[in-house]
């Protein structure tokens, strides 16, 4: 007859994310099939041990435990080392573990591979803007990871400027980086209180939204569509006017982040298609 310990392990090990389990010295207490996977280091190495050296970035000050509240904080993106010497970028949430009295018996750690940002749907930037998306990416993957893991609503609006092309072509890579800092200076205003706004691209930005609806994103976007049809572009006494065309796309919990950036761009495109200055809402397919 099965016991309880191990009907409780086979139940860890039938999660699809990496599960640890710390004893009150920081020992390993259970180590899943899914850790060993993702990090190389099977339960036989750890079991009794601390956490060695390449794994530790999983119990750093970027995931601390949450000592309150019956749900794990907010996953951190971490970078850790598999046992063969490689890099795994990984969002982890760790929660402190309390007996019936609420004396911490022991920590949880719970984690997985996040998708890297190469892997992502986004457009070419240059060296300039690199940082930029970089930091958007890892924030992206964050704030999903917490959308995924029941936290608020999820959306993103991918905004192209429709002048930033030609205008590359007849005033230089300078005019158009110019222009776009304009439009993002325009932009900032409109944002909520929690969003982020970052470069996704040549002429492009990604906004990463916690409207509550597919209806009240697209809401959102047209707010920001006015606001940077307020820049006041000039470029060696030439006044520009700009428009922007977005692709609004609201997160579900069956879908990955690099689907639901597919298609968030697939909106952006269908805008263009539709003559620029326009909003589409992936939900609906439609311009508007």
């Amino acid at each position: 007859m099965t016991n309880r310990t191990e009907l409780f392990e086979a139940a860890l090990d039938s999660i699809p994310e990496g599960i640890a389990l710390l004893g009150e010295e920081g020992e390993v207490v259970f180590w899943s099939r899914t850790a060993a996977a993702i990090t190389g280091f099977s339960c036989a190495d750890l079991i009794g041990q601390p956490i060695p050296a390449e794994l530790e970035p999983l119990l750093g000050d970027a995931a601390q435990p949450e000592e309150t509240g019956p749900r794990p904080r907010r996953g951190a993106l971490l970078h850790i080392r598999h046992k063969m010497g490689h890099e795994v970028q990984a969002i982890a949430r760790i929660h402190a573990l309390h007996d019936v009295l609420g004396g911490q018996v022991g920590t949880s750690v719970v984690f997985h591979p996040a998708a890297s940002l190469d892997a992502l749907p986004h457009g070419e930037v240059d060296e300039g803007a690199k940082a930029s998306q970089a930091e958007l990416g890892d924030r992206l993957a964050v704030e999903f990871d917490d959308f995924a893991g029941g936290g608020l609503p999820f959306g993103v609006l991918w905004i192209g400027v429709d002048q930033a092309q030609d205008l590359r072509k007849s005033h230089g890579a300078g005019a158009c980086e110019a222009m776009l800092e304009k439009v993002e200076r325009a932009l900032a205003p409109g944002l909520r209180p929690a969003e982020v706004l970052g470069r996704w691209g040549d002429g492009e930005f990604l906004v990463v939204s916690h409207e509550r609806t597919p209806e009240m994103l697209a809401a959102h976007a047209q707010v920001l569509a006015g606001l940077a049809r307020t820049a006041d572009f000039r470029w060696w006494g030439d006044r520009i006017s700009l428009t922007v065309s977005i692709g609004a796309a609201q997160a579900n919990p069956s879908e990955t982040l690099a689907q639901l950036l597919e298609r968030a761009q697939e909106a952006l495109a269908a805008s263009i298609d539709a003559g620029g200055n326009h909003i589409t809402s992936a939900a609906r397919g439609q311009a508007c």
